[in-house]
């Protein structure tokens, strides 16, 4: 026990007592504040919405049904466009593409309301389907199958010419059907059919009717990525013997130029009063004498 100023005691255990609490506190207080600066942020949740899916793989011409259909939950802040929330808005449709389970169905991905099952069911809205034949020998028929993309080709005679030519009436045409095969193979095979269906546009149709009516009709495959557009003239016969040619007009409507040949030019031999100037006859064809 210590006499302190003004006579008062002072109890040294006590002082260290108070010590030991403040430094207990300030402890305490540090490691709250600290905790609460290098906490993360408390992550808001995000509402799920709900769409329709398939609730089991599915192939294209299928119809949506009670048994196929569930409502999965996707991301509120992801909107789809097109997506239905609910599974009485795409009861009776049919399935334009393969789709997968879980994934939502949207509205592209389905036939038009009130179009029907089958081949129909598949041709989206705006859009035409054409049947064309071609000849088993020149076409690729066994090749073909739904979903193949193609050009379209005819060899026809223009009215007034003696000299067939094939122009490319259609480029990038996709094959809804193969004969009566609206699907390809699981297994791969093919089918040897030369009626194909094609999806076109209705000005595509007019043109593939017309071709139809002209002369021989050829599908050509192409590779499903290229897309690209060419802007080849029509071939001639004559040009199959390497003739020059010059452009004239087709007389089918959105066709490429038509290249005719060279017409054939002769030299005369002129005789005046018993003379003759002696030069040879020729005849130009293709730039080559006869």
């Amino acid at each position: 026990m210590h006499t302190g100023l003004g006579g008062a005691l002072v109890n040294p255990k006590r002082i260290l007592v108070a010590l030991m609490l403040a430094l207990a506190i300030s402890g305490v207080c540090t490691w709250l504040v600290s905790k609460k600066l290098t906490a993360p942020p408390a992550t808001q949740k995000i509402a799920d919405a709900t769409y329709v899916a398939p609730s089991m793989a599915l192939q294209a011409g299928e119809v949506l049904g009670p048994g196929n259909t569930e409502l999965v939950a996707w991301p509120e802040n992801i909107p789809l466009d097109g997506a239905f929330s609910r599974t009485a808005d795409v009861m009776g449709r049919a399935v334009l593409f393969p789709l997968v389970k879980g994934q939502p169905i949207l509205n592209r991905d389905l036939s038009a309301t009130g179009s029907g099952n089958g081949l129909a069911s598949k041709i989206p809205d705006g859009m035409r389907a054409v049947a064309l034949r071609s000849d088993e020998v020149v076409g690729v028929a066994g090749f073909l199958i739904p979903g193949s993309h193609l050009d379209v080709l005819v060899t026809y005679r223009p009215d007034g010419s003696s000299d067939p030519l094939t122009v490319t009436v259609l480029q990038d045409a996709m094959v809804l059907a193969a004969g009566h095969q609206v699907e390809p193979d699981p297994e791969g095979k093919t089918l040897d059919v030369t009626v194909m269906t094609l999806l076109l546009t209705p000005e595509e149709a007019q043109r593939a009717v017309l071709a139809s009516t002209q002369g021989t009709i050829h599908f050509v495959l192409r590779n499903g990525r290229d897309s690209g557009r060419t802007g080849e003239p029509a071939t001639l016969l004559s040009q199959l013997a390497g003739r020059p040619a010059l452009v004239v007009r087709t007389a089918m409507r959105g066709t490429a130029p038509v290249v005719a040949a060279k017409p054939v030019h002769h030299e005369i031999e002129t005789i005046l009063g018993g003379s003759s100037d002696e030069r040879p006859a020729k005849a130009q064809d293709g730039g080559a004498g006869q």
